[in-house]
């Protein structure tokens, strides 16, 4: 029987290992701010996106989907479960960057610093849509929103941007789409501009899911508060997938530990 050629691809936990190196960790608001200032404006047509224990599963079965998030410019933490990782791999996991809290954020920044920016959301469909846009278009003191569904073929995508020249374009489609998409845009991107990937952050926009608590976010619990509004769509995500993260962030940090007990460091 022939030899299977190898796969080009690493291993699951080679994969993990270099999307917690590429992770940019924000210790305090300061840093924050710091952050704003490298995001906007962008020097060149730029990628952030967010690790989630969600994009860690992912990214250990789908090996385009993990070079696609390896890809992006900046890739912040999101989660509680991305923190509980961090820890157990000796790291301090800073401040919980989810883009449903950014994107408003990064807009109404944009909006004070380049009046008549124009940005695009692309992602869900009517009427949450429209209703995402028209907040948008408020945060940013009434700079223009352009729209597009976000089940149309990419190829519309990268016409829209060549034509309008966004100067932020957010993806609100979910992954792994997104992440695909934002890497394309960023290739075709005829002037700098930052291209996020905001996953649900048209549908929590325009109405269509409602944000858990203050105090539920708090103790970052807004994960049970979405399986239980929505738990046919995340049971998968949520049920299934966060035992499964958890058991590789363990595994993960076993095997550091065995490593670093049988270097020749630690042996002396």
């Amino acid at each position: 029987m022939p030899a299977t050629a190898p796969s080009a691809a690493p291993p699951w936990p080679e994969r993990w290992r270099h999307l917690l190196a590429a992770l940019r960790r924000v210790p305090d608001g300061p840093a924050r701010e710091r952050l704003f200032d490298a995001l906007l404006p962008p020097a060149g047509p730029r990628v952030l996106a967010f690790a989630n224990a969600h994009a860690f599963n992912l990214a250990a079965r789908d090996a385009a989907f993990f070079e696609d998030l390896a890809a992006a410019d900046w890739l912040l933490r999101d989660g509680q479960g991305m923190a509980w990782l961090l820890r157990l791999m000796g790291q301090a996991p800073g401040l919980n960057l989810n883009g449903t809290d950014l994107i408003p954020a990064l807009v109404t920044r944009l909006g004070k610093a380049q009046p008549g920016a124009r940005i695009a959301l692309l992602g869900t469909r009517a009427p949450w849509l429209a209703r995402a846009g028209t907040r948008l278009q408020a945060l940013a003191g009434g700079t223009r929103c352009l729209i597009a569904d976000g089940f149309l073929p990419d190829d519309e995508y990268l016409r829209l941007a060549r034509r309008e020249s966004p100067h932020l374009v957010v993806l609100a489609m979910g992954m792994p789409r997104q992440e695909r998409l934002a890497r394309a845009l960023r290739a075709a991107a005829p002037a700098p501009c930052l291209i996020v990937c905001g996953g649900a952050i048209a549908d929590f926009l325009g109405g269509r899911f409602v944000r858990a608590p203050h105090w539920v976010q708090r103790i970052g619990l807004e994960w049970c508060w979405r399986l239980a509004r929505e738990p046919r769509r995340l049971f998968g995500r949520y049920v299934l997938g966060n035992p499964l993260f958890l058991a590789r962030a363990l595994w993960l940090a076993l095997s550091r530990r065995q490593a670093a007990a049988a270097s020749p460091s630690a042996r002396s």
